[in-house]
């Protein structure tokens, strides 16, 4: 099944796509082999393949959470201009 050029252009137009000749010349082609490329892969033989959900095997990658000294809050806070009890205080935005 090849996409036709009218398909192209609705496609453009519901995406408000202004399309030059060469431009939907190309897109019509690049879309073409788009979809005869899904109908390839919709006719390959997968009886008896088990389903995967990822191709490789998963395992977590994630460090053990370990407690660890934090910074100094009163080092952290010695360059803001304006805090309370121990916070950043900003001016208030919202009513």
């Amino acid at each position: 099944m090849s996409v036709s050029k009218e398909e192209v252009m609705h496609i453009a137009s519901l995406s408000r796509l202004e399309l030059t000749d060469e431009e939907l010349e190309k897109y019509t082609n690049d879309l073409s082999n788009i979809v005869d490329y899904a109908n390839e892969l919709a006719s390959i033989d997968i009886e008896g393949v088990k389903p995967t959900a990822h191709i490789l095997d998963i395992k977590n990658v994630f460090r053990d959470d370990v407690v660890d000294s934090s910074y100094d809050r009163e080092k952290i806070l010695q360059n803001a201009p304006t805090k309370a009890a121990g916070c950043i205080t900003v001016p208030k935005v919202v009513e």
